[in-house]
């Protein structure tokens, strides 16, 4: 018996959850040409080795606390039938099986070079050796201990520590007999002796918050029906494509009568029809990566593989993502690369060091955001964020990633003061390493899915962040123009009085327009915390602050870029977006607030319909002024082009005074169609305006000929040319 007896110190490092090499102990061995089973049972009365007919091959006997080891013969498969105290229980050994990972795949997790991370690391139910179970494994390099824990253990980390892979650092484990939908941790002893039950970084699936557990995702794979919309994605999603993107939290657009997010599945009931209706061609989620706290509305990820489970399983928003596909409607998500919580469940000190995170404040917390900062430098995190970025277009046929902070990312003192912050390898302020990841970032998803969008939000004069890596640049498709949203909004947020004296933050936009691919954006970050709503910001009475509403909208959607739009900013909210309730469509029974709906409406329809308005929104061939000086009157005039199509002439008066008579140079003869005038009664407006003009042969502006218009008061007309 005592030959069956591992050492001594084994013995106390197993049953003191501290042994890192457990299948040097447990499982089949050869002892004096025999096999023999060892396997840990706390808490068991007895145990005996049977075969898969349920018939024992021989009793394992007790050699320590909860120690169990015996001679099994043959060479066969074997099972282990466990007596507890009031149930007996037959499993499978999970010691009984070889390596999991193969050895490239370890070395491209090494080089944070692998394809598809996420069907390596994490839990997956597979079958090994004709046994269905699960397979787990996790980064973890600096652990000395690392045991799979749930319910199917009693999270008892001595039940199933993993074996390590070295000099990889990657631990594995296959548990026989599990299935998919269990709830499991890794608990982790730290090269700091700390011990912590920590989420799996790579799961597919968690518990809905608060509850922290990772979650088994099912095997089987989606069953899409998108197919005519992914043959489609990059001809839809071109440069000089239509993009108008409606951007929302998934839990504040709309709740039930309880007062609760109706789900993936309910809210793709009401909200896909509404977007089609209104012609937007994308929706934009705020994060939906699991987040411990809600009030971050998902910007402070630490599940980056799986869907918030607050609406529902990973499977309830690939049917959702499938749904928006279906009715012709693209689906970008927000993706956090930059920062995580420091939740003890998570990522933080991981496997007791600074594992994800630079060990050095000055580089891994962020202040302003009391979060840590990703070593990007380092292959293995970079890898698995590229990783979480390639899985979310391939498990959910994403159509694009707006990436968030992209500007804490390129300098090492955003937000710092000095002596705050540690300067690059040649003394600069240029994070070097975050911008080797963006590049790289940017090169794979292309590579890999080609007409896939990439989106930064990146509000510095950082150059060429649109611009390809090869020619120096970050590589994204586009990013969002900060500059325009405050410019305007600010320009916007005055009194008419008071705006000829600053006509220039209407106009200065163009001066940069074509240096790089722009979203214009009205998001979320510009209707909270004291900002006040869009219509808040408005100067006037009721009345005015309506009308300048739609006149800037309208302005907006006829200016170079694409554009964006945070909920609510089509129902013209009075009140600051609130993240704990629905929006409030109560307000659309305001005629008021309808015709800014209405207006909306018509001018995506509109931007959809007309090449001049979107097709070369990124081509200085597209734009240009007809009166851009006027800062006397505050208008604003100019045309829109595209190859082969009839132009367009967008006029603003932005003062609350009518003008009448007022000429503007046009490029062609004949008539000029009013395809959209804000100050129309169907939008609330006064209705003045014509619905048709003429042009004259009287050069002005540098054009051959010219019209002569009645402008409404805080309006934006755009007119279109006879078709030639």
């Amino acid at each position: 018996m005592s030959r069956w007896r591992p050492d001594p110190g084994a013995v106390d490092a197993l049953l003191q959850a501290r042994h890192a090499d457990p299948f040097a102990v447990l499982g089949p061995h050869r002892v004096d040409g025999q096999r023999v089973v060892r396997t840990l049972q706390p808490g068991a009365h007895g145990v005996e080795a049977i075969d898969r007919q349920g018939q024992v091959l021989g009793p394992l006997e007790p050699v320590a606390d909860g120690l169990f080891a015996g001679p099994v013969p043959g060479e066969g498969g074997y099972r282990l039938r466990v007596h507890w105290p009031t149930a007996s229980q037959e499993l499978d050994d999970p010691y009984a099986f070889g390596t999991l990972l193969e050895d490239h795949d370890l070395d491209l997790l090494a080089q944070g070079q692998h394809p598809q991370l996420w069907r390596q690391l994490g839990a997956h139910p597979v079958e090994r050796d004709g046994v269905p179970g699960v397979r787990f494994a996790v980064w973890a390099p600096n652990a000395r201990r690392v045991s799979v824990v749930g319910d199917f253990n009693q999270w008892d980390g001595r039940r199933h520590p993993m074996r390590v892979r070295l000099p990889h650092g990657v631990w594995e484990l296959f548990v026989p007999g599990l299935r998919a939908g269990a709830r499991y941790k890794y608990e982790i002893l730290g090269a700091d002796f700390s011990v912590q039950q920590k989420a799996d970084p790579v799961a597919l699936a968690t518990e809905a918050p608060p509850a922290t557990a990772s979650v088994v995702a099912p095997d089987a794979p989606f069953r899409w029906t998108d197919h005519g919309w992914m043959a489609e994605r990059a001809m839809r999603q071109r440069l000089d494509a239509p993009l108008s993107i409606y951007e929302l939290h998934a839990g504040s657009w709309w709740r039930n009568e309880e007062g609760e997010s109706p789900g993936w599945d309910g809210l793709a009931e009401r909200l896909i029809p509404y977007l089609v209706g209104m012609g937007f061609t994308h929706l934009e989620l705020l994060p939906v990566a699991e987040h411990p706290f809600g009030g971050s509305w998902g910007y402070q990820p630490l599940g980056q593989y799986a869907p918030t489970a607050r609406f529902g399983p990973p499977e309830a928003f690939a049917r959702f993502v499938d749904r928006c596909h279906e009715a012709g409607l693209g689906v970008i998500v927000d993706w956090v690369p930059a920062h995580f919580p420091t939740d003890a469940h998570g990522l933080a000190r991981f496997d007791g060091t600074a594992l994800y995170e630079h060990a050095d404040p000055r580089e891994g917390f962020h202040q302003d955001w009391n979060t840590l900062i990703y070593n990007l430098g380092r292959n293995e995190v970079s890898g698995f964020l590229i990783g979480s970025a390639l899985a979310w277009v391939e498990r959910f046929h994403i159509d694009g990633l707006r990436v968030d902070a992209v500007a804490s990312m390129l300098y090492r003192d955003y937000s710092r003061k000095h002596g705050e912050w540690v300067p690059n390898i040649h003394g600069g302020r240029e994070n070097l390493e975050s911008i080797a990841f963006l590049k790289r970032f940017n090169t794979v998803v292309h590579q890999h899915h080609p007409g896939v969008l990439t989106i930064a939000e990146e509000s510095t004069a950082w150059p060429g962040v649109t611009r390809a890596p090869t020619d120096g640049g970050l590589g994204f498709d586009y990013k969002w123009n900060m500059g325009w949203m405050h410019d305007t909004l600010e320009y916007m947020s005055r009194d008419p009085i008071h705006r000829r004296w600053h006509h220039h933050e209407m106009t200065f936009s163009m001066v940069y327009a074509y240096s790089e691919h722009y979203v214009l954006p009205l998001s979320h970050d510009e209707v909270v915390h004291g900002k006040r709503s869009l219509l808040g910001r408005m100067p006037g009475d009721d009345w005015q602050r309506f009308a300048n509403l739609r006149a800037y909208y309208g302005f907006m959607w006829a200016h170079p870029g694409k554009k964006l739009l945070f909920a609510g900013g089509e129902l013209a909210q009075p009140t600051e977006w609130n993240h704990d309730a629905q929006l409030p469509w109560h307000l659309l029974d305001d005629p008021r607030h309808r015709g800014v709906q209405q207006l909306l409406r018509d001018l995506n329809h509109l931007l959809a319909r007309e090449p001049a308005m979107h097709a070369w929104d990124g081509d200085a061939r597209g734009f240009r002024w007809a009166i851009g000086d006027d800062a006397g009157n505050s208008v604003f005039a100019w045309l829109r082009f595209a190859e082969g199509a009839r132009p367009a002439l967008v006029v603003s008066n932005l003062t609350p005074t009518p003008l009448h008579d007022y000429r503007i140079g046009v490029p062609r003869e004949g008539r000029w169609e009013l395809a959209i005038n804000t100050d129309d009664a169907r939008y609330g407006g006064s209705g003045v305006g014509q619905d048709e003009a003429q042009a004259e042969p009287m050069p002005i502006h540098g054009q051959s000929h010219s019209l002569a218009l009645s402008l409404p008061p805080l309006a934006t007309l755009i007119y279109l040319a006879d078709r030639a």
